[in-house]
């Protein structure tokens, strides 16, 4: 199963805020044309970002600002506030093993407790990446390709 794109989207826009906060008025429309997607898409993730104490939305000269620092925001944060995955899990288990096979009977219990350790690895990784890093590198990209 894969993680949906809205979270690289959050993670463009977080970043997009921060870059363009100074020089222009940051607006969801603005958002989309940097994401590339449909601006309804973009105000959904927004939405979920707003709704997580991650961004802020204003109607005034302000536009969307970041509500937490940058070291503050996590990818696990982020991939929390989009609902990337739900209640049960990043894996989805096929509905029907035939409890008459031995296989079928068993291949829960053998790989039941695997997948969740691949998925707690996973978090635990995304934990420690902070939009901070992320930014830094995005703006390490931008200044190589101004030279």
């Amino acid at each position: 199963m894969q993680i949906t794109s809205k979270f690289t989207i959050a993670v463009h826009i977080i970043t997009a805020i921060d870059y363009f906060k100074d020089s222009v008025k940051v607006t969801s429309s603005f958002l989309a044309g940097s994401v590339g997607a449909n601006p309804v898409i973009v105000r959904n993730v927004m939405g979920n970002l707003k709704k997580a104490g991650i961004i802020e939305v204003s109607q005034g000269k302000s536009g969307i600002a970041l509500s937490k620092k940058l070291d503050k925001i996590t990818l696990f944060g982020i991939y929390k506030a989009v609902d990337c995955v739900n209640d049960e899990g990043l894996f989805h288990f096929h509905e029907n093993p035939n409890p008459a096979c031995p296989v079928g009977r068993n291949i829960h219990k053998a790989l039941d407790e695997e997948l969740h350790s691949i998925q707690d690895a996973m978090e635990n990784q995304m934990r420690k990446i902070t939009l901070a890093d992320v930014v830094g590198k995005t703006r390490k990209e931008i200044r190589k390709e101004a030279k």
